[in-house]
């Protein structure tokens, strides 16, 4: 799990990098609701094999120490509402968002929604 909070590269230049290479669980919460972040990481730690397979990377941010360049992305590209306690974007390697979660996700849904993609029929193929 990444966390933003000490990177030097803005939060667009580091999904830039990821694309077309890497799947990419962005993961945001509010300070006083941090519950919701350590419930989602820890869910996604008994699963780490899972998220190799897949090519998923899970970036964590937390609303305090986001920077204002990187909420104003998010609030732009990603339509954040900054008042939020809990939301999850699930960014395929094209960049694109495939799914928005407002609560946690069980690996199981997450994994299932992942297997639909036809990128990742195509890789299964290929393992």
């Amino acid at each position: 799990m990444e966390s933003t909070a000490n990177q030097q590269k803005s939060l667009r230049a580091i999904l830039s990098e990821k694309k077309d290479h890497r799947r990419v669980l962005l993961l945001y919460g509010r300070d006083d609701v941090q519950h919701y972040l350590i419930e989602q990481q820890e869910a996604l730690n008994e699963v780490r094999d899972g998220l190799d397979e897949r090519d998923l990377d899970v970036i964590v941010i937390v609303a305090s120490l986001l920077q204002e360049p990187d909420r104003q992305f998010l609030m732009h590209d990603y339509k954040l509402v900054p008042s939020e306690d809990f939301i999850g974007w699930l960014i395929g390697k094209d960049g694109g968002v495939k799914q928005t979660y407002m609560k946690p996700v069980s690996p199981k849904d997450l994994f299932d929604t992942i297997d639909s993609m036809p990128m990742r029929k195509q890789e299964q193929k290929h393992e």
